[in-house]
This record gives C-alpha cells, sequence and structure tokens, in this order.
C-alpha cells in the first residue's frame, strides 16, 4: 500500500492532463532476456475510480443507482459487465498488446496462470476514469497502472517497476460503453510498456 501512495497523488494532480506518461521507477529489464512465457496477474486491491478517488465499491453502488433511475434493471445488468470487463475486456487487451509486439519480436508470451514461469508481471490497476461519450462530444478513459516484475516464487522480489500514468482510451468510431473505452486504456497500457521494454532490453 505504501508504494501506491505516491502514484494515486500523481494521479490526483493530472486527472485531466493529456497523454500517458510512463517511467522506470526501479530494476532494469535484463532479466527478460532468453526468457518465453511470463505469467501475468491483474490486481484491484487500491483501485480508485474518478476524478473523486471513489472506492470501487462506492463507484458501483453510484452507478447502479443512477442507471436504475433512468431503467428499472438497468443498474444490475450494467453490473454484471462491470464484474465480467476485467476478465473479458480488460486483461485481454492488455495481453494482445503486449503479445503483439514482444511475442511476435521477441518471441516471448504472456498470459495469466502460467504458475510454472520463473518471473511474473504485476499490473496493479491504481486508477481508472471511465471517460464519457455524448455523440458530439466525447472524454476518453483513463487508466494509472503499476507494473511490477517479479519472481513468481518469490513476489516479494521485484526486479523491475514502472508507472504508467492515465494512459487513454479511444475507441475507434466511438463507444457508449464506458467498459470498451477502459479497454483501450488498457491496450494503450500494454503497447506503450512493450515498446519500452524492446527499447530498453533488446
Amino acid at each position: 500500500m505504501k508504494r501506491i501512495i505516491p502514484v494515486l497523488s500523481l494521479v490526483l494532480c493530472s486527472v485531466f492532463a493529456y497523454g500517458q506518461k510512463m517511467e522506470v521507477k526501479q530494476g532494469d529489464f535484463g532479466f527478460l532476456k532468453g526468457q518465453q512465457q511470463i505469467n501475468v496477474e491483474f490486481v484491484y486491491d487500491n483501485l480508485k475510480i474518478h476524478k473523486d478517488s471513489l472506492s470501487e465499491e462506492e463507484y458501483v453502488k453510484t452507478r447502479i443507482a443512477d442507471l436504475e433511475e433512468e431503467t428499472k434493471g438497468k443498474g444490475k445488468n450494467w453490473e454484471k459487465q462491470w464484474t465480467n470487463s476485467r476478465e473479458f475486456i480488460f486483461a485481454p487487451k492488455f495481453l494482445e498488446l503486449m503479445n503483439r509486439y514482444l511475442h511476435k519480436k521477441e518471441n516471448i508470451y504472456f498470459a495469466t496462470d502460467l504458475s510454472d514461469t520463473k518471473y511474473t508481471l504485476v499490473v496493479e490497476t491504481v486508477w481508472i476514469y471511465p471517460g464519457w461519450n455524448a455523440a458530439v462530444m466525447r472524454q476518453p478513459s483513463k487508466v494509472s497502472t503499476v507494473l511490477r516484475f517479479v519472481e513468481t516464487a518469490n513476489p516479494d522480489h521485484i526486479l523491475a517497476e514502472v508507472t504508467s500514468i492515465n494512459a487513454p482510451g479511444r475507441k475507434f468510431g466511438g463507444t457508449f460503453s464506458n467498459e470498451d473505452r477502459i479497454g483501450e486504456s488498457y491496450a494503450k497500457t500494454g503497447k506503450s510498456f512493450a515498446k519500452l521494454i524492446l527499447k530498453n532490453a533488446f
């Protein structure tokens, strides 16, 4: 938790800043040379949402109430979509872009549930801004994460840590789905992180 406080402070000071900021906080990527598979774990324990830095519980409760006021049952249906979005939108979007660059160019494959790998990439989401779409005007989503490579057998041993602040999510043609926009922020995070690794490790 102590690691997250400075990251959240930076995020809240630049909520509506444009452009993703990615910075290596410690370590390097030399250990990736010769690796063929990397386990990936997605963590949301310290997640804050919106410019008001709501807890996920607060955000979900408020969102359900707003949607139920519009149409009975709409909020409960959205809650299911939100719960499933981590597994079916956020993680796949991130992994797709990581593998598009790193597996194709360096033959390193990133995936969840690879427990027998030497290293694990922990993707800790610390802040999400869902964005909005009013047809004639739009605001992209933004996602901030801490990306941490650790030893799978010893998660306390951090080999490299990178902060990614305000990764924007824009879907071609626009979308009224917050979850789809947020998914594009994860795609942007994966793409930028893969390029950072390629630039510094190989």
